[in-house]
């Protein structure tokens, strides 16, 4: 599943893909350009949010796989970058620019049957009757996304990318897109290169198909993007293995630890050299090349925006338990207090252990957990649980209490914004610390300059932090979506065949 966004004057990166129909040594190439967002699509964007429909910046689409052990994960939102490229569907070959995203897993475009939705009036529609090899299917189908929704129906044709051509790929003809997002999205609609396990419908993926159909020479793709903002090319999406030019030294793989996303296990993140410690025993991540930014805890998120003097909201709920429950909190954990009982003990979580909770991002047990507990208790709880890793960081790096307590108070300053965006001062960037991802027992760091996104010149000049909160409760959280901005320092191979994600320092 997949979905994104940023703020009004932020023209963020988007990135776009044309088709170079080459297929040399056996790899058939896909080239990346980048574009600026749109005004327009920036207001599509800031539409959304304020229908409470795409949320805090990396808040993704939600799909309802129809299954009764489903859970309602978020991905994200396609408007902050967009890689696009155009394929074609049936004989002769219907033009659609599509989304190439790893955070979904279903082909969709609009019906030329799309009657009663605007946004298909501003996009291609394909028609089956001009298709030789078309081939009718029928059953329904219905995706849920953070910023809107889509449905249609199934079918069955061609499906032409670069120059390979899928035969008899199922998809999906849309009749309806429910949202303003689609109608100003510059995308006709998606392809998935996600695993049918999270497929609608269960339709086998078009990249399944290319393996498959033994269309090409290894069960690899990878991407290399372009984070160069004075060049043109964005970068290079490439099915049946990896161009050696576009990365140094050696790959770090991990194995897939989930079979839907592109799920990984990490470790500790650090800034500077500190540990935040949330992840320490492990975090999941989905490498997701449909969301641009970087989206984590809030915890982790709220020490970042600290560290780097990113404006957030100061939260009145987080400032309360630091006075009134700071001293005690400390008091509990240095007596051997279990840390997911900290906060039930203190009468402020009816249930122990973490239940971070975004708009939109719930399971049905929290649902039926809020609905029994008011607002108020609520955001003291979550509170409470963030103030609780906090301190656990500060034991650790052996602070005094005092000392602890008057830095965990400045914190609750630096929550992110309900919205998502964080804005930085420009002329502070390079005296800003370095951040580091645990991947596969390995430090995989990023710097200032690749984690803050500037936008316009001069006095006009916006910069903006290149994380954004998400939160994913246990068992399937604490998770970190790596989007565009890790993905653009590190080239990063996709291999199918062997179940792993491979990370090298872009070239």
């Amino acid at each position: 599943m997949g979905n994104k966004i940023l703020l009004g004057a932020f023209c963020l990166w988007a990135l776009t893909c044309l088709l170079l129909p080459a297929n040399s040594n056996g790899l058939v190439r896909i080239g990346l350009k980048k574009r600026r967002l749109d005004f327009d699509t920036i207001k599509a964007a800031r539409f959304a949010r304020q229908e409470g429909k795409s949320g805090a910046g990396a808040n993704r689409m939600v799909q309802d796989l129809g299954s009764s052990d489903a859970d309602i994960i978020p991905l994200k939102n396609y408007l902050d970058a967009q890689y696009m490229g155009e394929i074609g569907i049936g004989s002769p070959p219907q033009n659609f620019t599509v989304i190439f995203d790893t955070g979904s897993s279903n082909l969709w475009v609009p019906s030329s049957k799309c009657y009663f939705s605007i946004a298909c009036y501003f996009h291609s529609k394909y028609k089956s009757s001009l298709s030789s090899t078309y081939i009718k299917d029928g059953d329904s189908c219905e995706i849920h996304y953070g910023s809107g929704s889509i449905s249609g129906f199934f079918s069955q044709d061609n499906v032409q990318v670069g120059d390979l051509v899928v035969k008899d790929q199922v998809f999906i003809e849309v009749t309806k897109e429910g949202s303003l997002s689609f109608v100003l999205g510059k995308f006709d609609g998606i392809l998935g290169l996600g695993f049918q396990e999270i497929s609608v419908g269960n339709v086998v993926p078009v990249w399944s198909n290319m393996v498959q159909q033994d269309l090409v020479d290894d069960e690899v793709f990878s991407f290399w993007l372009n984070r160069n903002p004075e060049v043109k090319d964005g970068g290079e999406l490439v099915f049946g293995g990896v161009d050696p030019k576009r990365f140094k030294g050696k790959h770090t793989y991990v194995p897939v630890t989930k079979k839907g996303y592109w799920q990984i296990n990490m470790g500790d993140f650090l800034i500077g050299n500190h540990s935040t410690g949330l992840c320490k025993e492990g975090c999941a991540a989905i490498v997701d090349s449909g969301t641009s930014l970087l989206a984590g805890p809030t915890p982790i998120i709220t020490e970042i925006n600290h560290a780097i003097g990113a404006e957030g909201v100061v939260s009145a709920e987080c400032k309360e338990v630091v006075s009134q429950y700071g001293d005690l909190i400390w008091e509990l954990l240095i007596s051997g207090v279990k840390p997911s009982k900290v906060c039930a003990q203190l009468g402020l979580c009816v249930f122990s252990g973490a239940k971070y909770a975004s708009t939109g991002i719930e399971s049905v047990v929290e649902k039926e957990i809020k609905e029994g507990s008011s607002a108020g208790d609520d955001l003291l709880c979550t509170a409470c649980e963030m103030f609780v890793i906090w301190v656990q960081n500060q034991l650790r790096e052996k602070e005094t209490k005092e000392a602890a307590i008057n830095y965990l108070d400045k914190l609750c300053e630096s929550l992110p914004s309900p919205m998502g965006e964080s804005v930085i001062d420009c002329n502070s960037i390079s005296t800003l610390p370095n951040f580091s991802f645990t991947i596969g027992d390995k430090p995989f760091s990023l710097t200032p300059e690749q984690y803050v996104l500037k936008t316009g010149e001069g006095i006009a000049q916006v910069c903006i932090s290149g994380f954004v909160a998400l939160d994913v409760p246990p068992p399937r959280g604490p998770l970190w979506i790596l989007g565009d901005v890790f993905m653009g320092v590190y080239h990063t191979v996709f291999d199918y065949g062997n179940l792993e994600v491979g990370f090298a320092e872009a070239a």
